[in-house]
C-alpha cells in the first residue's frame, strides 16, 4: 500500500492511502473527496478530471484517444490534465500528486 496526495479545490492537500490496481478516481472518491466519476471509469463523462503534478507525467501511460476526446470537451484543460479514472495506481505511483480540476 502507498499514498497519493490530492489537492482539493480550496488548496488543501490530503494524503490518501492507495491500493495497487485501483483507479485514482476510486481512491479519491472512496476517501470522501468531491469526485463524481459518474461514468464509472469509462472515460465518458469528465467528472474525474485532475491536473497531474508535472513531475509525475512521465510515469503515466499516455492518454488514449477516448480520454483525449473527453478532455477536449471540458471547459478548462491544461497540458497536465488527465481523467483520474484512466490512471491505475501502482507502486511506481507512490506519492503521486494530483489537483482536483474545477467543476465543469
Amino acid at each position: 500500500m502507498g499514498v497519493i496526495h490530492v489537492i482539493d479545490r480550496e488548496g488543501k492537500t490530503h494524503t490518501l492511502e492507495a491500493l495497487e490496481g485501483w483507479r485514482i478516481m476510486e481512491i479519491i472518491r472512496d476517501w470522501g473527496l468531491p469526485m463524481e466519476g459518474l461514468c464509472g471509469g469509462a472515460a465518458e463523462c469528465g467528472t474525474c478530471h485532475v491536473f497531474v503534478a508535472p513531475e509525475w507525467l512521465p510515469k503515466l501511460f499516455p492518454a488514449r484517444d477516448e480520454e483525449e476526446a473527453q478532455l477536449d470537451q471540458l471547459p478548462i484543460v491544461e497540458p497536465n490534465s488527465r481523467l483520474s479514472c484512466q490512471i491505475l495506481y501502482s507502486d511506481d505511483l507512490d506519492g503521486l500528486t494530483v489537483t482536483l480540476a474545477p467543476e465543469s
